[in-house]
């Protein structure tokens, strides 16, 4: 079903400290009309991560600041509606940074160029583990960390979109693989559902007590999603050569001012730990690739996809503030609507 109206969630302001609800605000506008070399994308559903934090601020180091007044960015999966472009469609799948609104009208290229893709899985998982996300965790793990059988692998946020994807991952490679997450249901599902070799509640449990109890003899990779205090208590306890794949800082995205690192840096020196940061653009040219092997093992059964869908327009900013909470198990995501176009 389509409507007329394109309801947009714009950012107002920049956060100082924790985001709120009040930096955004509702800019409705008509359906915009489609010129020649354009296309109008129905948006399906939403994005929600913690990168997102970062792109408002005004740090250029990263990406570029989002205007003020201007549509929040996110990634999305959408259907194309109307098209006046050669390469796309009426009824086309699409994924890409379609942005907090209903339509996203885009010439295709935009600053992420919008991808097709005929859906073979159910649509949520090419939002997640074949999304941005997965291939997240894929690069990681596979570019990045490089675990090999029998070797010890730690992830932080394991029960998030990308740290469970990687956490997988690791159990796939034949590793022992132990998860850090918040809650006694988070860490239930890392080891009943997709069944890691142990779990650490970092709410309840003391994490380098319970690393020592879990991996007695060492740490081989670190697949860091929180940054922070945890980052110093993995460092202690790396085997010589160890490798940690920075892939996120989630600690100290909506923190008021800069905090400090870890105190035992030294620990890289005297073990030889190959500590590396990375963003997954860099692979895009491999996407493809990745996809495959991503969705070969969602078909065996290896991997498991789990998306924590909210519902309706209205939730967007308050699902992303949940995101910082610890309030999603799996991919967090909105649900705008259902596909407006018959295919085939």
């Amino acid at each position: 079903m389509t409507t007329e109206t394109n309801r947009r969630w714009l950012l107002v302001s920049r956060p100082q400290g924790m985001a709120a609800e009040s930096n955004f605000e509702r800019g409705d506008e008509p359906r915009p009309a489609v010129a020649d070399g354009r296309l109008l994308v129905r948006t399906l559903y939403l994005s929600v991560d913690p990168a997102m934090r970062g792109w408002m601020t005004e740090d250029p180091d990263y990406v570029a600041p989002i205007p003020l007044g201007s549509v929040m960015p996110s990634g999305g999966l959408g259907q194309v509606v109307e098209s006046r472009h050669d390469d796309f469609r009426p009824g086309d799948f699409v994924s890409g940074l379609l942005g907090w609104q209903d339509y996203c009208l885009t010439d295709g290229r935009g600053p992420a160029p919008l991808q097709t893709f005929e859906p073979v899985h159910a649509l949520p998982t090419y939002l997640g583990t074949l999304g941005g996300t997965g291939l997240t965790a894929y690069f990681g793990m596979r570019e990045i960390a490089r675990p090999k059988e029998g070797e010890t692998v730690v992830v932080s946020g394991a029960a998030g979109a990308t740290g469970s994807v990687a956490a997988q991952i690791g159990k796939i490679l034949q590793c022992r693989v132990i998860g850090i997450a918040g809650g006694a249901g988070k860490c239930g599902w890392l080891t009943d559902d997709l069944g890691l070799d142990g779990a650490i509640d970092y709410k309840a449990e003391d994490v380098g007590a319970r690393l020592d109890e879990l991996c007695p003899g060492g740490v081989d990779v670190y697949f860091d999603n929180v940054g922070g205090s945890t980052l110093g208590v993995l460092l202690d306890r790396m085997n010589r050569w160890g490798r940690i794949a920075v892939c996120g800082m989630i600690s100290g995205y909506n923190a008021g001012a800069p905090q400090p690192g870890p105190a035992n840096l030294f620990r890289l020196i005297t073990r030889r730990i190959r500590m590396e940061g990375f963003l997954v653009p860099d692979y895009a040219p491999r996407f493809k690739e990745a996809r495959r092997q991503l969705s070969a093992w969602l078909a065996t059964g290896a991997l498991r996809s789990h998306e924590d869908i909210r519902e309706g327009f209205e939730s967007i900013p308050g699902t992303f503030l949940d995101l910082f909470r610890g309030g999603n198990t799996g991919k967090l995501m909105v649900k705008l609507a259902d596909p407006p176009l018959r295919t085939g």
